[in-house]
Protein backbone atom coordinates (compact mmCIF):
# COMPACT_ATOMS: atom_id res chain seq x y z
CA UNK A 1 0.00 0.00 0.00
CA UNK A 2 1.03 3.47 -0.86
CA UNK A 3 2.21 5.46 2.35
CA UNK A 4 1.37 8.75 1.98
CA UNK A 5 3.56 11.27 3.31
CA UNK A 6 0.91 14.23 3.32
CA UNK A 7 -2.80 13.34 3.85
CA UNK A 8 -5.90 16.09 2.69
CA UNK A 9 -9.42 15.71 2.43
CA UNK A 10 -9.86 18.32 -0.55
CA UNK A 11 -7.86 19.53 -3.55
CA UNK A 12 -3.85 19.69 -3.41
CA UNK A 13 -2.48 22.49 -5.64
CA UNK A 14 0.88 20.83 -7.06
CA UNK A 15 3.54 23.47 -8.25
CA UNK A 16 6.88 22.26 -10.35
CA UNK A 17 9.20 24.61 -11.59
CA UNK A 18 7.77 25.19 -15.10
CA UNK A 19 6.18 27.97 -16.37
CA UNK A 20 3.28 29.17 -14.35
CA UNK A 21 0.86 32.06 -15.08
CA UNK A 22 0.02 34.36 -11.58
CA UNK A 23 -3.48 34.31 -12.51
CA UNK A 24 -3.53 30.35 -12.73
CA UNK A 25 -2.01 29.69 -9.90
CA UNK A 26 -4.38 31.53 -7.57
CA UNK A 27 -7.53 30.01 -9.88
CA UNK A 28 -6.29 26.94 -8.74
CA UNK A 29 -5.88 27.60 -5.23
CA UNK A 30 -9.07 29.47 -4.73
CA UNK A 31 -10.31 25.56 -5.84
CA UNK A 32 -7.78 23.32 -4.15
CA UNK A 33 -6.33 25.72 -1.29
CA UNK A 34 -3.59 22.81 0.14
CA UNK A 35 -0.08 24.30 -2.19
CA UNK A 36 2.24 21.46 -3.11
CA UNK A 37 5.57 22.16 -4.16
CA UNK A 38 7.59 19.69 -6.15
CA UNK A 39 11.46 19.44 -5.87
CA UNK A 40 11.96 23.23 -7.36
CA UNK A 41 8.42 24.23 -7.05
CA UNK A 42 9.54 25.55 -3.62
CA UNK A 43 11.45 28.39 -4.98
CA UNK A 44 8.43 29.11 -7.62
CA UNK A 45 5.78 29.25 -4.76
CA UNK A 46 8.55 31.36 -2.58
CA UNK A 47 8.62 33.48 -6.08
CA UNK A 48 4.75 34.39 -5.60
CA UNK A 49 4.60 34.67 -1.92
CA UNK A 50 3.96 31.62 -0.67
CA UNK A 51 4.58 29.15 1.45
CA UNK A 52 4.09 25.20 0.13
CA UNK A 53 2.88 22.93 3.14
CA UNK A 54 5.54 20.03 1.91
CA UNK A 55 7.85 19.92 -1.04
CA UNK A 56 8.50 16.65 -2.14
CA UNK A 57 11.01 15.26 -4.58
CA UNK A 58 14.57 14.35 -4.92
CA UNK A 59 15.78 17.13 -4.03
CA UNK A 60 18.49 17.98 -6.92
CA UNK A 61 17.13 21.25 -8.20
CA UNK A 62 15.63 23.09 -4.84
CA UNK A 63 17.84 25.75 -4.05
CA UNK A 64 19.95 25.60 -0.94
CA UNK A 65 18.11 29.54 0.30
CA UNK A 66 14.87 27.83 -0.87
CA UNK A 67 15.08 24.78 1.57
CA UNK A 68 16.15 27.16 4.17
CA UNK A 69 13.31 29.66 3.83
CA UNK A 70 10.75 26.60 4.16
CA UNK A 71 12.60 24.69 6.23
CA UNK A 72 13.34 20.92 6.99
CA UNK A 73 9.68 20.21 8.36
CA UNK A 74 8.01 20.77 5.15
CA UNK A 75 10.55 18.97 3.17
CA UNK A 76 10.46 15.32 1.75
CA UNK A 77 13.04 13.85 0.19
CA UNK A 78 12.42 10.69 -1.89
CA UNK A 79 16.00 9.68 -3.13
CA UNK A 80 14.77 6.98 -5.76
CA UNK A 81 15.41 7.88 -9.87
CA UNK A 82 12.51 5.54 -10.67
CA UNK A 83 9.60 8.59 -10.93
CA UNK A 84 9.41 11.92 -11.68
CA UNK A 85 9.14 14.57 -9.03
CA UNK A 86 5.31 15.00 -10.32
CA UNK A 87 5.33 11.41 -10.37
CA UNK A 88 6.48 10.85 -6.37
CA UNK A 89 3.53 13.95 -5.39
CA UNK A 90 0.92 11.74 -6.67
CA UNK A 91 2.18 8.92 -4.97
CA UNK A 92 2.99 10.17 -1.72
CA UNK A 93 0.05 13.16 -1.42
CA UNK A 94 -3.13 11.91 -0.36
CA UNK A 95 -5.80 14.32 -1.60
CA UNK A 96 -9.40 14.24 -3.48
CA UNK A 97 -7.90 15.69 -6.74
CA UNK A 98 -5.11 17.73 -7.93
CA UNK A 99 -4.49 20.45 -10.01
CA UNK A 100 -0.94 20.92 -11.08
CA UNK A 101 1.09 23.36 -12.61
CA UNK A 102 4.65 24.17 -13.79
CA UNK A 103 5.08 20.85 -15.47
CA UNK A 104 4.73 21.89 -18.37
CA UNK A 105 6.94 24.37 -20.62
CA UNK A 106 10.57 25.38 -20.66
CA UNK A 107 11.68 21.78 -20.92
CA UNK A 108 9.97 19.25 -23.90
CA UNK A 109 11.15 16.32 -21.46
CA UNK A 110 9.70 17.57 -18.45
CA UNK A 111 6.21 18.24 -19.84
CA UNK A 112 6.32 14.50 -21.99
CA UNK A 113 7.11 12.93 -18.66
CA UNK A 114 4.15 14.75 -16.58
CA UNK A 115 1.99 13.99 -19.40
CA UNK A 116 3.17 10.06 -19.43
CA UNK A 117 2.53 10.33 -15.61
CA UNK A 118 -0.72 11.73 -15.98
CA UNK A 119 -1.54 8.99 -18.42
CA UNK A 120 -0.47 6.07 -16.16
CA UNK A 121 -2.79 7.20 -12.90
CA UNK A 122 -6.24 6.71 -13.68
CA UNK A 123 -6.09 5.92 -9.56
CA UNK A 124 -5.53 10.23 -9.21
CA UNK A 125 -7.70 12.88 -10.28
CA UNK A 126 -5.43 15.05 -11.63
CA UNK A 127 -5.54 18.02 -14.30
CA UNK A 128 -3.06 19.92 -15.29
CA UNK A 129 -2.83 23.85 -16.48
CA UNK A 130 -0.22 23.88 -19.08
CA UNK A 131 0.40 27.26 -21.04
CA UNK A 132 -2.85 28.23 -22.73
CA UNK A 133 -5.09 24.78 -22.06
CA UNK A 134 -6.46 22.26 -19.26
CA UNK A 135 -5.08 18.79 -19.69
CA UNK A 136 -6.56 15.41 -17.69
CA UNK A 137 -6.93 11.74 -18.42
CA UNK A 138 -10.12 10.94 -19.89
CA UNK A 139 -12.41 8.63 -17.79
CA UNK A 140 -14.40 5.69 -19.18
CA UNK A 141 -17.43 8.13 -19.29
CA UNK A 142 -17.54 12.03 -19.57
CA UNK A 143 -20.05 14.54 -20.13
CA UNK A 144 -19.07 18.85 -20.75
CA UNK A 145 -20.43 21.65 -21.11
CA UNK A 146 -18.86 23.51 -23.85
CA UNK A 147 -19.67 26.32 -25.27
CA UNK A 148 -20.19 25.76 -29.60
CA UNK A 149 -17.58 25.93 -31.68
CA UNK A 150 -14.83 25.65 -28.56
CA UNK A 151 -11.62 23.89 -29.37
CA UNK A 152 -11.47 19.80 -27.56
CA UNK A 153 -8.44 17.78 -28.49
CA UNK A 154 -7.90 14.10 -27.95
CA UNK A 155 -4.80 13.12 -27.75
CA UNK A 156 -3.83 8.71 -26.92
CA UNK A 157 -0.54 7.95 -24.82
CA UNK A 158 -1.47 3.49 -25.81
CA UNK A 159 -4.05 2.14 -28.04
CA UNK A 160 -7.34 3.84 -27.46
CA UNK A 161 -11.29 4.39 -28.92
CA UNK A 162 -14.40 5.60 -28.04
CA UNK A 163 -17.58 7.11 -29.19
CA UNK A 164 -18.65 10.54 -29.08
CA UNK A 165 -21.63 12.93 -28.95
CA UNK A 166 -21.63 16.75 -29.60
CA UNK A 167 -17.69 16.34 -31.82
CA UNK A 168 -18.01 18.25 -35.44
CA UNK A 169 -15.64 15.29 -36.40
CA UNK A 170 -16.67 11.80 -35.59
CA UNK A 171 -14.40 9.68 -33.71
CA UNK A 172 -16.27 6.18 -33.73
CA UNK A 173 -14.45 3.77 -35.37
CA UNK A 174 -11.28 5.26 -35.00
CA UNK A 175 -7.62 3.54 -33.24
CA UNK A 176 -5.71 6.14 -31.42
CA UNK A 177 -2.28 5.25 -31.23
CA UNK A 178 0.49 7.72 -30.31
CA UNK A 179 2.47 6.95 -33.45
CA UNK A 180 -0.31 7.05 -35.76
CA UNK A 181 -4.06 8.25 -35.00
CA UNK A 182 -4.62 10.88 -32.51
CA UNK A 183 -7.46 13.74 -32.39
CA UNK A 184 -6.45 17.15 -31.88
CA UNK A 185 -8.26 20.04 -32.85
CA UNK A 186 -11.73 18.78 -32.71
CA UNK A 187 -14.66 21.49 -32.41
CA UNK A 188 -17.99 21.40 -30.03
CA UNK A 189 -20.87 20.74 -31.99
CA UNK A 190 -23.23 20.57 -28.53
CA UNK A 191 -23.26 19.06 -25.44
CA UNK A 192 -20.46 16.71 -25.25
CA UNK A 193 -20.35 13.09 -24.26
CA UNK A 194 -17.53 10.83 -24.50
CA UNK A 195 -17.41 7.62 -24.11
CA UNK A 196 -13.37 5.94 -23.83
CA UNK A 197 -11.12 3.13 -23.71
CA UNK A 198 -7.15 3.38 -23.25
CA UNK A 199 -5.24 6.01 -21.89
CA UNK A 200 -6.55 8.99 -23.75
CA UNK A 201 -5.74 12.70 -22.56
CA UNK A 202 -8.51 15.46 -23.06
CA UNK A 203 -7.21 18.99 -23.80
CA UNK A 204 -9.44 22.41 -23.14
CA UNK A 205 -8.88 25.60 -23.28
CA UNK A 206 -7.80 26.58 -19.32
CA UNK A 207 -11.08 29.08 -19.06
CA UNK A 208 -12.91 25.65 -18.33
CA UNK A 209 -11.47 24.48 -15.63
CA UNK A 210 -13.89 24.97 -12.80
CA UNK A 211 -16.41 23.02 -15.82
CA UNK A 212 -13.54 20.14 -16.16
CA UNK A 213 -13.63 19.58 -12.49
CA UNK A 214 -17.56 19.87 -11.93
CA UNK A 215 -17.93 17.21 -15.05
CA UNK A 216 -15.42 15.05 -13.18
CA UNK A 217 -17.08 14.85 -10.22
CA UNK A 218 -14.86 17.09 -8.18
CA UNK A 219 -17.08 20.03 -7.41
Amino acid sequence: MERHIVQYHGGVTLLGGGAVEAADLHAALALAPALVAADGGGDRALAFGLMPEAVIGDMDSLSPAGAAAIGPARLHRIAEQDSTDFGKCLTYVGARFFIGLGFTGLRLDHTLAALSDLAQRPDRAVVLIAEDELIFRAPPEIALDLPLGERLSLFPFGPASGTAEGLRWPIEGLNFTPAGRVGTSNEVSGPVRLSLAGEMLVLLPKRHLAAVLAALGLR
